[in-house]
């Protein structure tokens, strides 16, 4: 079929603005009546219920879990024990729950028409999740017939009772989306309730990036959750089969994309409770690699006091091979002028440490003995070091290069001026 005729088709399910009076005295015209939608025992099978509003309808289905039901290495169980976990927290942080509990957090996750944005993109699955003390409820609106999001983002909305909302990459996606298709028909929904946001999405980036070639959420879930999904439908598939269902209203590919968006949710829950052990050091496990991430994040998020305990025991446990966790460590004693502490370390790492680490380091003694302990003599020999070191392994020929090793040369005037001048009037 030709777009110009599907566009003709759904010409009849679209809202008028002209149109809008007109509606809010008169009872919307269907199609067919909810009692005679195709398949509905199947529907009902499957744990959905018709959610009608004068005339037209949604459909919502909800799926409980025990508590203590394992979704990867975790029970949702642990999920609360996260949430507590971070009433004790000292620090600001993006993923931080501290105020909230874990009944207001709101698990949330969207299916829709295209991976694009604005109003040609339709959400057809609205699915959400919250955690009780005995349950995990997974509730999903799903949209029956283009037209119908008025009884969509109804019984979405009506129901909406939380503080903070928890999604993977919902910041840049499926809350712009809900936004967008929300103005369209506020004038017959619910208000759109002003939300938390926790992404998830940004934390997998920060702390998997090195270990993951894509920090999709189905990779994060194999590799660093330990869950993995079995007939799992692709995301990307999802439009078509709904448009499929559109078709032929047979509910069976749609029963198999609300599986994949319920397990997204459930993943969300684990996922939260797994970045949220890792940042407060309260894992079962992690790699040192792990630990350092966790470490830069707590740092760029302002908490340098944890950030460095953080590090100090990444070193402690082993000092062979953190050099990064030791270079960081010792930026931080020289912020907090605690110089000493801060050439001990990088004193180490020059001699041993990967190149790449072992310039910075150069530079970072020559000023401190500089311009610290005033020990011209040292900091002259790792000007010198560093010289050597730039030219083995810069490109001689890079602009880059040329202006770091003027800045270099001009240091090391400098010092030599020093001494002399040190030499000439000893004290």
């Amino acid at each position: 079929m030709s777009l110009k005729n599907k566009l003709s088709r759904m010409k009849k399910h679209l809202i008028r603005e002209e149109d809008a009076e007109d509606k809010k005295s008169q009872p919307p015209i269907l199609e067919q009546e909810t009692a005679d939608l195709p398949f509905l025992d199947l529907w009902k099978q499957n744990g959905a219920t018709v959610y009608d509003i004068d005339g037209d309808f949604c459909l919502v289905r909800e799926k409980r879990y025990p508590i203590d039901h394992q979704h990867g290495d975790y029970t949702f169980r642990d999920f609360i024990s996260a949430v507590d976990a971070w009433q004790d927290f000292a620090g600001v942080h993006p993923l931080s729950s501290k105020g909230h509990t874990h009944e207001q957090m709101f698990f949330f996750d969207t299916e829709t028409t295209g991976l694009g944005g604005g109003v040609g993109n339709t959400i057809f699955l609205l699915g959400h999740g919250r955690v009780t003390e005995t349950e995990v409820i997974v509730t999903q609106h799903f949209l029956p017939q283009p037209g119908s999001e008025i009884p969509l983002y109804h019984s979405f909305l009506s129901h909406v009772d939380y503080n903070t909302l928890v999604t993977y990459n919902g910041k840049a996606f499926d809350w712009p989306q809900v936004k967008t298709r929300h103005t369209l028909i506020k004038d017959h929904v619910p208000k759109l309730p002003a939300f938390g946001h926790f992404d998830l999405y940004h934390g997998s980036r920060r702390l998997f990036k090195h270990k993951l070639e894509s920090v999709k959420l189905i990779n994060v879930e194999r590799k660093i959750l330990g869950f993995n999904r079995v007939d799992d439908v692709p995301g990307y598939l999802a439009p078509m089969i709904y448009f499929d269902y559109i078709e032929r209203k047979d509910p069976e590919g749609i029963f198999k994309v609300m599986t994949h968006n319920e397990l997204d949710i459930l993943s969300l829950i684990t996922l939260y409770t797994h970045l949220t052990f890792q940042l407060l050091n309260v894992h079962k496990k992690a790699t040192d690699q792990e630990r350092f991430e966790v470490g830069r994040w707590l740092e760029y998020t302002g908490n340098r006091e944890i950030a460095k305990e953080r590090y100090q025991e990444i070193i402690r446990e082993d000092d062979r091979t953190n050099y990064e966790a030791m270079h960081l460590l010792a930026l931080q004693y020289k912020k907090d002028k605690e110089d000493w502490k801060a050439i001990e370390l990088w004193e180490r790492l020059w001699k041993e440490a990967p190149i790449s680490i072992r310039k910075v380091v150069l530079l970072e003694l020559a000023k401190l003995y500089e311009h610290k302990t005033k020990n011209f003599q040292l900091a002259l020999e790792r000007c010198e070091q560093l010289e050597s070191l730039l030219i083995e392994t810069e490109e001689a020929n890079s602009q880059k290069h040329e202006v770091f090793i003027g800045k270099l040369h001009h240091r090391k005037s400098r010092l030599t001026r020093k001494l002399n001048k040190n030499t000439d009037h000893p004290s």
